[in-house]
């Protein structure tokens, strides 16, 4: 699954003939790896050949190095916390944007994303923190189921 040995659909083709194999062996093991690899399918495809690969885990953690840096100078804690978590797919691209821009932006530069809107799975994402926030406080919650009731 190597993303330099081809294109994205010749890797989709080498994954369904592992999984294929896999799935009619008969063996527990060999079915559980099945769905194991049917579980991150999704995720191992999801750029296609337009997106620079990400070859391992640390390479993965260098991608979020900056925003977790971030987190943990303005906070002042060693966890960066859930908001890498839930607000990541926007904050990297905003923290990194210096690499590319490197001198300060100005109205012409931020004119185009004047529209822009986080994605609805991020909007979810920290509604529902929102709400767990207010479930874990003693003196919130009481609110909240009241709040719910009436939904």
């Amino acid at each position: 699954m190597d993303p330099t040995a081809g294109r994205s659909a010749a890797r989709q083709d080498d994954f369904d003939a592992i999984l294929g194999r896999l799935r009619g062996d008969g063996d527990p093991i060999h079915e559980h790896m099945a769905a194991l690899m049917d579980s991150f399918r999704a995720g191992l495809f999801a750029s296609g050949d337009e997106l620079a690969p990400v070859h391992d885990n640390l390479d993965l953690e260098r991608w979020f190095r900056v925003a977790k840096g971030h987190e943990r100078r303005i906070h002042g804690h060693r966890h960066a916390g859930v908001r890498v978590v839930q607000e990541g797919a926007t904050l990297v691209h905003a923290l990194d944007a210096h690499r590319t821009h490197p001198e300060p932006f100005g109205v012409d530069d931020l004119l185009p994303y004047r529209t822009a809107r986080e994605p609805e799975c991020q909007r979810q994402a920290i509604h529902r923190r929102g709400i767990m926030r207010r479930a874990r406080s003693k003196t919130k919650r009481p609110e909240l189921l009241e709040e719910l009731e009436r939904r």
